[in-house]
């Protein structure tokens, strides 16, 4: 199956020279959303994981589900400011700016295996900053999955002992 003839390419967005992967037409397809979830569940089923961790917002729309069909809980990874109650928080370098992310103290319990979620792999910040996160909480992260990876901006290079699961590369 390929997914890629579900996923809009918008050229120089959201600034010139940057070719943005917009999910949102994969999203659209019932069908076609629930193949790319089902896709990572299989490639994903043989490692022991407790809680599923997605960044804010598009690793809402890939871990949140995927949870749900491995059966395991779903910890939101959120920008700062936007989580009531307790949390930690970690500032990263994004691709074009700086942003904080932060979680609940009690979203991942020590000892927990993650899998952290997200829609895209690109430099690698948003999920070594999530990394940071989880294990400040006590957590260890056992891998991280995405619908798309782009290739080119070595991204895994910031996962070094990570588990890697992409559905689509570009």
């Amino acid at each position: 199956m390929d997914f890629k003839d579900y996923i809009r390419v918008i050229p120089d967005f959201p600034q010139p020279g940057i070719s943005f992967k917009d999910i949102t037409t994969l999203l659209k397809d019932g069908e076609m959303y629930r193949n790319a979830i089902n896709e990572l569940k299989v490639m994903v089923s043989d490692l022991k994981i407790d809680v599923i961790a997605g960044p804010e917002a598009r690793g809402f729309v890939v871990g949140a589900p995927l949870a749900y069909a491995l059966g395991v809980g779903f910890a939101p990874i959120r920008k700062s400011g936007k989580l009531p109650g307790e949390t930690i928080e970690v500032g990263y370098d994004l691709e074009y700016g700086k942003d904080t992310l932060a979680m609940h103290t009690d979203a991942i319990e020590k000892g927990q295996n993650v899998l952290i979620a997200d829609d895209l792999l690109a430099t690698g910040g948003t999920i070594a900053t999530s990394i940071n996160l989880i294990e400040q909480l006590g957590g260890k992260v056992v891998g991280a999955a995405f619908l798309i990876e782009l290739s080119d901006l070595n991204g895994r290079a910031k996962l070094p002992e990570i588990d890697v699961f992409t559905l689509m590369n570009y």
